[in-house]
């Protein structure tokens, strides 16, 4: 069945070398020693560019998060509205990751990605030209659904392209962009939003995403439209994979915000996620063309790396959110010192970039991995001893570490699960990887949110018993600070002295509470690193 259209693009091409490759199963002597395995300069200046795309696709997920305020204010928005313009662009990427296998097959990899490019840049156009709250919700789904369609598409190219030591390369470069495009999201847009204006949020993706299409449209192609998949094509898989998606990705984003299923939005969603989904899994399981097929979950090797994947974006995207809200809420860090704070994690990735493939060719790719998860878990146990005073010092070696061990982490576990994948399985896992990734993160987010609430006041309640009047030391400070406060303020200093007293027992409060949510993350890479050895022997690449 697969013989004509093999003999189709054999005459299309009119390229004997079909015919000269050996087959899989005989020995490498007959070709030169690394003959094939050398990618020529088009192949890696094509993927530098896809790698780029990849870093503003991503970069952009966080961008906005440091400058709400500012666009809060150039939109006329209300603080609870403000926080669609995030919302919107994870759920239109969040429902595109895994539709772009099926895109990809559909249309090609070079199609899906350079129309992709080009939409990001004309999108966040029209994001920096938003009047108004309902035209930048608009804009940024837009936006997110570009950006969703350009990060799955790269792994399959790589995987193609390169083998041995280049492979080893490529893949390293990419996961130091993906943790830098996560990390330096919030610095580079409050650096953007302080110098000229938060337009330039998404100004600043126009010139590259054009410049990214371009050279990847010359440089890139690695397969053939296949339009016959439309005879076929599962529209009510698709309504129902948006839905399910769609829906969670909202329950997870708004539902710490709006005290979960008490608000009726958040319900109704709920429900509808919880309907969609079970359809929606029934669907790719029986339908003979499934939009996203699941079945590559059978493998065992990519089952597993997609959940150390998922792990690894609960560690990358959850250290990301708290490390800064710390420094935003109880040191009271701006924009540009709390990247001067976290850029130590970044800057240890690059440190490490020229060592993570090297290491990933030597060692067992389960050690390695094995190894980095085990670092996180350390580092995060460090960081969970944050006082109210921890400032850059403090945590310059927490974070160094975690740099350090996520270049462990994602080499490996990227290798382990899209390693184990024959080629015509590569665009559909590819795309279910990152959406593991991203809903890691997600769920992270959510959780980290609804777990900060409760301890919180957990821990509020249990200080507060404690700070009673009655007892000597506690009367001695309100005393000391109402002198103090005396000549300062007018009226009744003792109440100031009180409230001052209150502040201050509120920001112990949340110093614990940031210690628990550091300690639970560092918890679960711990069982990823227990888990371990169910994981195969994988079959490297690289080699």
């Amino acid at each position: 069945m697969s013989l004509a259209p093999t003999l189709r693009r054999g005459r299309l091409a009119f390229s004997p070398r079909p015919a000269k490759t050996p087959p899989a199963d005989n020995p490498p002597a007959a070709v030169a020693p690394g003959a094939e395995q050398r990618a020529p300069l088009r192949d890696w200046i094509g993927v530098l560019a896809m790698v780029t795309g990849q870093f503003l696709a991503i970069m952009d997920v966080q961008i906005v998060t440091s400058s709400l305020t500012q666009i809060q204010g150039g939109l006329s928005a209300s603080p609870d509205e403000i926080s669609w313009v995030q919302t919107a662009y994870l759920i239109a990427d969040v429902i595109m990751v895994p539709l772009s296998g099926m895109l990809s097959r559909l249309l090609s990899t070079r199609v899906v990605f350079c129309t992709a490019a080009l939409g990001f840049a004309a999108t966040s156009a029209l994001c920096a030209t938003a009047t108004s709250l309902e035209q930048m919700i608009l804009y940024r789904a837009l936006q997110g659904f570009c950006g969703g369609a350009i990060t799955p598409t790269v792994f399959p190219v790589v995987y193609t392209k390169f083998r041995g030591a280049q492979l080893a390369n490529v893949m390293v470069l990419i996961s130091l962009i993906l943790n830098l495009s996560s990390t330096l999201g919030p610095t580079i847009g409050g650096f953007l939003t302080d110098t000229f204006s938060w337009h330039w949020l998404f100004l600043v993706n126009i010139v590259p995403g054009i410049g990214v299409a371009l050279v990847v449209w010359p440089t890139i192609d690695i397969d053939r439209p296949n339009l016959s998949l439309l005879e076929n094509f599962d529209v009510l898989g698709l309504l129902l994979m948006a839905s399910f998606l769609g829906s969670l990705e909202y329950v997870l984003e708004e539902g710490p915000r709006w005290d979960w299923f008490s608000d009726d939005t958040i319900l109704i969603c709920g429900i509808v996620a919880s309907v969609a989904g079970a359809f929606f899994f029934w669907r790719v399981l029986t339908f003979r063309q499934p939009i996203v097929d699941l079945r590559t979950f059978n493998n065992r090797n990519f089952a597993l790396g997609s959940f150390y994947t998922f792990i690894i974006g609960t560690g990358l995207y959850g250290a990301t959110y708290v490390v800064p809200l710390f420094l935003a809420q109880v040191r009271g860090f701006n924009a540009l010192q709390i990247g001067e704070t976290v850029v130590v994690t970044g800057l240890t990735q690059m440190a490490m970039t020229p060592f993570s493939a090297r290491i990933a060719r030597k060692i067992d790719l389960r050690l390695m991995l094995g190894i980095g998860m085990g670092l996180f878990a350390i580092a995060m146990y460090v960081t969970a001893c944050l006082t109210s005073e921890a400032g850059f010092w403090e945590l310059f070696f927490p974070q160094a570490l975690r740099g350090f061990a996520l270049m462990f982490c994602y080499l490996p576990a990227n290798m382990i699960s899209l390693g184990a994948l024959p080629q015509d399985k590569l665009k559909n896992g590819a795309s279910l990887y990152n959406l593991t990734r991203d809903l890691g993160g997600a769920i992270a987010l959510a959780t980290i949110g609804t777990i900060m609430t409760n301890r919180l006041n957990f821990h509020w309640s249990r200080l507060i018993e404690h700070v009673n009047p009655a007892r000597p030391v506690v009367q001695q400070f309100l005393d000391t600070q109402s002198i103090r406060l005396a000549p300062m303020i007018p009226g009744d200093p003792n109440r100031a002295a009180i409230r001052m007293l209150g502040n201050l027992v509120y920001r112990e409060a949340l110093v614990l509470t940031f210690n628990d949510v550091i300690m639970l993350l560092g918890v679960l890479f711990a069982v990823g690193v227990v888990l371990m050895p169910l994981v195969r022997t994988p079959r490297s690449p690289m080699a």
